[in-house]
């Protein structure tokens, strides 16, 4: 799932214990191995190749046949290009601007509605069956894949191989290189065929192995479940995992909103949470100008360029759209791909001019912060929560619209 780690997705981390092993006796048998043998330390002590070996014998503690354990006589040395991606992450230098941007053109919302006819009887039986509407699965399925066309050219167990024999989260890409070996054993797909993601996210809706296992469908009834391929076990899959993380399919993701020039806003943010009649009372309108609908619904504000760019109300399926993938320019792409699909209007409210900051410039934002006791962490030149609730103390102090944005202009403040 066009993966991000700016800690990779929550509920893709699942643990060890989610693993489909249906080989009972042996559980505790692998559980005592893997006491013994930390992936942290192998990765940090161990040749790549007695790593390869000390995983071939827990992979068959756990069951997995000898036949797909061949598999890892092909595995080469850690690939750079693998770690290389791993630590340049687009969303943290990326402005909204220029996501949305990438993602959202009207190439894509044409292309987005001729899939939505072409595959309307599908997609209208996978509604039936989970209850996700079309338009927000074929907008997942644009942007983690452009519409299939681009499912990732890397080895999956290349890629999880290399990941898991870097100590930095060697516990969970184990556990994820293990779970391909049993998708692998199960019949599902073979190693060759297995490809992927730099970070192993497979098939045409980007799934982490330990999702597959968990809420992968077989769509079509032949007995697999292939998610490069066949389009009912695509949406059929990707529909169940967000069913079952919560979707809630006669709800909409949010709405672009206009804020009252009074607002306050400390309440933005998605830790912030009212119902829509209070978001009424507040004085927040339609970009129409009309009072925005109520209904029995908790919302948040969202805004992701500051208090100068668009403000959305985020309503729960926002929130289930972060499950499959976190950041919020995501979260805001795929909704509103999905409305654009539906016949919806661009943004309103875009910012004209947004400037990126590079992450030498975040970090001295951060650096400066610290110096004046506004504690935005170890500066990374990352904006993460730390770094936001820092800025929206600092914003307090000087009383500056408490936005928690990180921008060129606070930053020459800082200076100042």
């Amino acid at each position: 799932m066009s993966i991000q780690i700016s800690g990779l997705r929550p509920l893709q981390m699942s643990i060890r214990g989610n693993i489909h092993y249906h080989r009972g006796m042996k559980i505790a048998a692998a559980f005592l191995l893997f006491l013994l043998l930390s992936s942290s330390a192998l990765s940090q002590e161990h040749s790549f190749g007695d790593w390869v070996a000390q995983l071939r014998v827990e992979a068959a503690s756990l069951g997995i046949s000898a036949a797909t354990l061949e598999a890892l006589d092909d595995l080469e040395e850690p690939l750079p290009r693998v770690l290389e991606l791993d630590s340049s992450q687009p969303e943290f230098v990326q402005t909204f601007t220029r996501y949305l941007g990438l993602r959202v053109t009207d190439r894509q919302v044409e292309r987005g509605q001729q899939l939505l006819r072409q595959h309307r009887a599908l997609l209208e039986e996978v509604r039936q069956r989970h209850g996700v509407q079309p338009q927000y699965l074929v907008a997942f399925w644009a942007i983690e894949t452009n519409f299939g066309s681009n499912t990732g050219g890397f080895s999956v167990l290349q890629a999880l191989a290399t990941l898991a024999y870097d100590p930095r989260r060697a516990e969970f890409f184990r556990s994820q290189m293990l779970t391909a070996l049993q998708i692998i054993d199960d019949g599902h797909i073979s190693a060759q065929n297995m490809s992927g993601s730099w970070a192993g996210a497979m098939g045409q809706l980007q799934f982490m192995p330990s999702v597959f296992s968990l809420h992968a469908v077989d769509g079509d009834g032949d007995g697999k479940i292939d998610i490069w391929n066949s389009l009912p076990d695509v949406f059929n899959s990707a529909a169940n995992f967000l069913s079952k993380s919560g979707w809630k399919g006669d709800e909409r993701w949010g709405r672009e909103v206009l804020l009252p020039s009074d607002f306050n806003f400390a309440l933005a943010g998605t830790n912030s949470r009212k119902s829509l009649q209070q978001w009424r009372d507040i004085g927040l309108l339609q970009t129409s100008g009309a009072p925005i609908p109520v209904a029995d619904m908790q919302a948040s504000v969202v805004i992701p360029a500051g208090a100068q760019g668009p403000a959305f109300l985020a309503y729960d399926n926002f929130r289930v759209t972060r499950v499959y993938n976190p950041p919020i320019f995501y979260a805001l792409t795929v909704g509103h791909l999905a409305d654009r699909f539906a016949g919806g209007p661009p943004i309103q409210h875009m910012p004209e001019n947004e400037q990126a900051m590079s992450i030498a410039q975040v970090k001295e934002l951060q650096e400066l912060l610290n110096a004046l006791d506004f504690d935005s962490g170890e500066p990374d030149g990352r904006v993460g929560s730390r770094t936001r609730s820092a800025i929206r103390a600092y914003q307090e102090q000087q009383d500056l619209p408490m936005d928690s944005y990180a921008s060129i202009s606070l930053l020459e403040a800082l200076r100042r």
